[in-house]
């Protein structure tokens, strides 16, 4: 169970939003993808998942080309955008039954998850219902369903109250016991909580890809490096 990123590189016209890109993801690794808005983090996990064609480089997951083995690779991957696309007129428990029919997975397993991410009380309700932080918990849920080898979360905590983020929290850290689990976010004690390893991009280039220890260095803490590396 790997990913191998070599010489990424992506173009929006003019702009250079990934530039040559490289990293190695091995298996049990929970990554810490930080960077400010616009820095490039978005746009690279939507092009390790498949979502966007890469321009230049190539990007090999569990030895294969994600780009020649297209649908094999996104079975493997799990993927929890930041805008969290769901059907919001279908019931909770109606929409992970959707999803798990398209991977062909059993009820057995829809269960499982439900009760992982904690959304038991809920699941007869009509996602619209919900609120912002039930909705990411179903976004979560519909990216486990299939049991990733690699899980891509964009900023997964937003809109979740302190409880919930511990619970989550503690959801990712048990997948990452056995997969690799990639996740953005601005919140430095999630990063502290959960990683053992820290990538900073901004303006479309690696600033750093080390142990959180080595990250944060001779500052007083996370926040301090980061703005430090950043400016």
């Amino acid at each position: 169970m790997s990913l191998h990123i070599t010489n990424l590189t992506k173009k929006f016209g003019q702009q250079i939003a990934l530039n040559k890109i490289n990293i190695a993801i091995d298996q049990h690794e929970i990554i810490g993808l930080l960077g400010p808005n616009g820095a490039g983090k978005s746009t690279l996990m939507k092009s390790i998942a498949g979502v966007l064609k890469i321009d230049e480089g190539e990007i090999i997951f569990n030895n294969k080309n994600i780009q020649t083995h297209e649908i094999d690779s996104k079975k493997q991957i799990g993927f929890l955008p930041e805008n969290n696309p769901l059907y919001k007129e279908m019931y909770v428990q109606e929409s992970l039954q959707f999803i798990a029919n398209v991977h062909k997975i059993s009820n057995a397993r829809i269960a499982e998850v439900v009760d992982l991410v904690g959304i038991t009380p809920e699941k007869n309700k009509k996602i619209g219902q919900l609120s912002k932080g039930y909705q990411q918990r179903v976004g979560l849920a519909q990216a486990i369903l299939h049991e990733p080898d690699l899980l891509i979360l964009d900023e997964p905590t937003n809109g979740l109250d302190p409880n919930q983020i511990i619970e989550i929290r503690n959801v990712i850290k048990k997948i990452g016991e056995e997969k690799m689990v990639i996740f953005s976010t601005h919140i430095m004690q999630e990063v502290e909580a959960l990683c053992s390893r820290v990538i900073l991009i901004h303006q479309g280039n690696i600033l750093q890809d080390c142990a959180i220890e080595e990250f944060k260095g001779k500052f007083s803490s996370l926040e301090e490096a980061f703005a430090s590396y950043t400016n």
